[in-house]
């Protein structure tokens, strides 16, 4: 297996494309195959270019994780401190 394929297959995983995305992550695996195999400037070049384009659509479908991302962080500092402004104000400070 090449670097490539390496690569889109761990970011496949990382991303869980294989659930949602079936067919575009074959073509994106197959593409990555080309290019570890490819000579070709011109061929490599048109291939990652493909692949390029493959990736960016398993993300659009990838699943949404439920946890641990940015927002779920910004969501939870939200509710702790509204957490701490109840107690003080029930607290009557």
């Amino acid at each position: 297996m090449g670097d490539v394929e390496q690569g889109i297959r761990d970011e496949i995983d990382q991303l869980g494309g294989e659930e949602t995305a079936p067919g575009l992550c074959a073509a994106a695996i197959k593409l990555a195959q080309l290019m570890d195999r490819s000579d070709a400037p011109t061929g490599g070049a048109n291939a990652a270019t493909a692949l390029r384009a493959l990736t960016e659509n398993v993300r659009k479908h990838a699943p949404v994780k439920a946890e641990g991302d940015a927002v779920d962080g910004i969501v939870s500092a939200g509710t702790e401190r509204r957490a701490k402004l109840r107690a003080v104000k029930a607290s009557g400070e």
